[in-house]
């Protein structure tokens, strides 16, 4: 019995002592900074908007963002080179929080400009295209959303964004664009699935995907313009007939509208 009371007494001095000794990190964090009850000193004035463009200041948000991962980045190596784990585990944790935030990339038709054309065989672009399907397809089926990775599906996204950034000549930008279409439409990013819909038509007439069908029931059926989609809907009827699972619904579609005035 002593012998038992004696063990139980230096686990329990034991684990007061390994408490002690632990540091989880919380007093070294910053205070939010959205805390209302901080008063923080005034922050310096902004430039007049009107005097930046919009590209500068998103390559300089990126830029930052970029500089801020490799800042932790070195951190990290700084600290497990130095054998401070306590902080190592820090960096490495404020690196994770940072994968965790969402971004965004603010230019869109700046990127996508109506006036490209599908016209050049391009082996780069072939091999950046075949990339970014592979990644579309490991992330799983469109239709199973429950089975989806959705951040593989968003690396996918940025791969197709990249065949028509890098080679906007490439005759697979308009594959690129409906693919970013399904995505964007998958993610219900709907206004930006409508131009990358619309962007792979326009780049190529003859596109071989029923782009003009998807634009179509996105203006319908979520953005409600749908005088819109009944000039596209026609279109597509003409130009896209030969894909049966949207041309059937389409006609009863273009009937509905046209009796009731585009309602």
């Amino acid at each position: 019995m002593t012998r038992i009371v004696t063990t139980a007494a230096a686990i329990c001095l034991l684990t007061i002592a390994a408490g002690c000794q632990s540091n989880t990190g919380r007093s070294a964090q910053l205070p939010q900074r959205g805390n209302p009850s901080l008063n923080p000193a005034e922050p310096a004035p902004l430039p007049d908007p009107s005097s930046s463009d919009q590209i500068d200041l998103v390559e300089q948000l990126t830029t930052n963002r970029q500089a801020y991962r490799r800042s932790l980045q070195s951190l990290i190596q700084h600290y497990d080179a130095m054998g401070d784990n306590e902080k190592a585990t820090w960096a490495k944790d404020e690196l994770t929080a940072l994968d965790r935030i969402p971004m965004y990339r603010y230019i869109i038709e700046a990127d996508m400009p109506a006036t490209l054309k599908a016209t050049a065989r391009i082996p780069a672009a072939d091999e950046l295209y075949n990339e970014a399907a592979r990644l579309e397809r490991s992330a799983g089926p469109l239709s199973a959303p429950i089975l989806k990775d959705e951040e593989v599906l968003r690396a996918a996204l940025a791969k197709y964004a990249e065949v028509i950034r890098k080679y906007p000549t490439s005759d697979k930008i308009d594959d690129a664009a409906y693919a970013m279409g399904r995505i964007q439409d998958y993610f219900k990013d709907y206004t930006l699935a409508l131009v990358s819909f619309q962007r792979a038509y326009q780049w190529d007439a003859n596109t071989p995907y029923p782009a003009r069908f998807r634009a179509a029931g996105i203006l319908d059926r979520k953005l409600h313009r749908r005088n819109e989609a009944l000039v596209l809907y026609q279109e597509a009827l003409i130009k896209e007939s030969s894909f049966d699972e949207y041309r059937i619904p389409a006609e009863r579609r273009v009937k509905e509208l046209t009796t009731s005035g585009g309602n």
